[in-house]
């Protein structure tokens, strides 16, 4: 179970390097994919780089977060079958990483750093006008739906997956 509360940590670090370096590094608005529409439509493309090298950091820091997020599930299933683990145990692992890692997406991403501390429309101050009157970030459903359905769906097909390889 530390294990798991641990590779937890790792994967919130990783994602939010990811945002860190597509949102104040790379810039570009292919990222913002999720974002609602409206916002997406007032982004501006960044042709100019912020600084000198700044993508090169971004892509860097995106690399790196990218392997994180791998080695938190070779980690996860590699632990899990050394360990035996069952189904369940492996679901329960898989969807507490997942729904940790939505929580934590929810609150510091949507509520403090997009409505709060206004850290994406400091990089796109065009933005600020689509969240000027908004109490929560976006997509709260979405939001839930994953939180409640379809991550403990994907646990649920990758616990399934792995009882395979167990012995």
């Amino acid at each position: 179970m530390l294990l798991t509360i641990f590779l937890s940590i790792v994967f919130c670090v990783a994602i939010t390097l990811m945002m860190f370096s597509a949102v104040a590094f790379i810039q570009d608005i292919k990222f913002f994919s999720s974002a609602p529409k409206e916002a997406q439509e007032a982004l501006l493309p960044r042709d100019k780089e912020l600084f000198y090298g700044a993508r090169t950091i971004g892509w860097t820091l995106m690399i790196f977060s990218m392997l994180m997020i791998l080695g938190t599930g070779v980690i996860s299933i590699w632990d899990g079958i050394r360990s035996g683990f069952t189904f369940w145990q492996f679901f329960l692992r898989f969807v507490l990483i997942f729904d940790i890692y939505k929580i934590y997406d929810m609150i510091c991403f949507d509520y403090f750093l997009l409505m709060k501390f206004h850290f994406f429309q400091f990089y796109f101050p065009e933005i600020e006008s689509v969240y000027a009157n908004r109490k929560y970030g976006y997509n709260i459903k979405s939001q839930l739906l994953k939180l409640l359905v379809i991550f403990p769906a994907v646990s649920a097909l990758a616990a399934w997956i792995c009882t395979f390889f167990v012995r």
